[in-house]
């Protein structure tokens, strides 16, 4: 080979290999890199992430609310249910029993008889009474009126006919005196007894008088009410009514209730007094809802036409005495003819009875019931 090429390969043998410029394009490649991501995609990255974090942060609002709406609606919890307390009117009867028996053994009381007494009000065990034991009865004991004066504490007026109280030199001792005498001179007379009440033993109620029986006015009697029938009016035999009723009472009074159905409306069920208290029934007057006029009425009115009635009659006893008697009555025409539809259990009203006095105001009687 000649010197002059060897020389010259010599010389520029050095260029060859570059590695400066490999290394830089490669640092330069290693620049565009971190961690396998581009630099660009870096950035798109850090600005997608800091966009969401702002979208996150305005629509916190919004998606709280969506998550609270969200929530299933929960109805607060029941409160425990505790026990219903006792009614107002919780003991008043049993209170009224009380005053009963307490009015009959102090009516009855004399010399010897304070334990009797103590028993109902503890402190008359100390006392000391007069007269004989027995002397005086009090018979046809009635509570008139029951009033609730405190939350335990109730006042029982009690009516008792006195025996016993008028002097053996009256008229009513004397011979052939007649009962109806002898009864005007047992005067009814009223007592007012207040009776405590306080939970007893095995869930029961207990009583105990807190002062002897003070004698008091009878109850004030009240206004009898407007009713809606009109005046009483004879029963003739030719009124169809008269017919229906008549009827029905002697089937409802003296045959204790044999062929009863065949006089009552569809639907309509009634129990006859067992045995038959009577042996003929007469009616005598009844007067209807809404009539004023005395015109006499022959016809039946068309079907389902309802009419309420009061009638008086007399019924025959079995001893011969007749007795008077009034029922309320409900008739209803159908096929030409009237039938009972109900016995009611009082006259009906013309308006709704007033309510009744406040608790603890004195107030009318209640009326006894059978």
């Amino acid at each position: 080979m000649s010197p002059v090429l060897t020389g010259r390969r010599k010389q520029a043998a050095p260029a060859d290999p570059q590695p400066p410029a490999v290394q830089e394009t490669e640092a330069v490649q290693e620049a565009g890199w971190v961690g396998g991501w581009s630099t660009g995609a870096q950035a798109n990255s850090a600005a997608l992430i800091r966009w969401t974090v702002w979208g996150l942060i305005a629509l916190g609002p919004l998606l709280g609310a969506l998550a609270y709406l969200s929530v299933p609606a929960t109805s607060a919890a029941p409160a425990p249910k505790t026990a219903p307390s006792a009614p107002s009117a919780s003991g008043g009867q049993g209170a009224a029993g009380f005053a009963s028996l307490f009015v009959a053994a102090y009516l009855s009381a004399g010399r010897g008889d304070e334990p009797k007494l103590a028993a109902y009000y503890p402190p008359a065990a100390s006392m000391q009474l007069d007269g004989v034991s027995g002397q005086h009865r009090g018979e046809q004991l009635t509570v008139v009126r029951l009033r609730q004066t405190d939350t335990s504490v109730w006042a029982v007026t009690v009516a008792a006919r006195v025996t016993g109280a008028q002097p053996t030199a009256t008229p009513s001792t004397q011979p052939g005196a007649s009962p109806s005498q002898s009864a005007a001179t047992d005067p009814v007379r009223y007592f007012q007894v207040p009776v405590a009440t306080a939970p007893g033993a095995g869930g029961a109620t207990a009583y105990t008088a807190l002062a002897l029986p003070a004698e008091v006015a009878a109850p004030e009697r009240a206004k009898t009410p407007e009713l809606v029938y009109g005046a009483m009016r004879p029963a003739l035999p030719t009124d169809p009514r008269t017919q229906a009723v008549t009827s029905f009472l002697s089937a409802y009074l003296t045959k204790a209730g044999a062929e009863l159905d065949r006089y009552l409306a569809p639907g309509t069920r009634l129990a006859a007094p067992s045995p038959a208290p009577y042996t003929g029934v007469a009616v005598d007057s009844f007067a209807v809802e809404g009539e004023t006029g005395g015109e006499p009425v022959v016809s039946v009115p068309g079907d389902g036409t309802s009419l309420r009635l009061l009638v008086t009659l007399r019924a025959t006893g079995q001893d011969g005495v007749r007795l008077p008697l009034t029922y309320a009555l409900t008739l209803k025409a159908r096929a030409g003819r009237w039938e009972i539809a109900s016995l009611d259990g009082a006259p009906a009203l013309t308006s709704p009875t007033p309510a009744p006095a406040a608790s603890g105001a004195p107030g009318p009687a209640p009326t006894p019931t059978a």
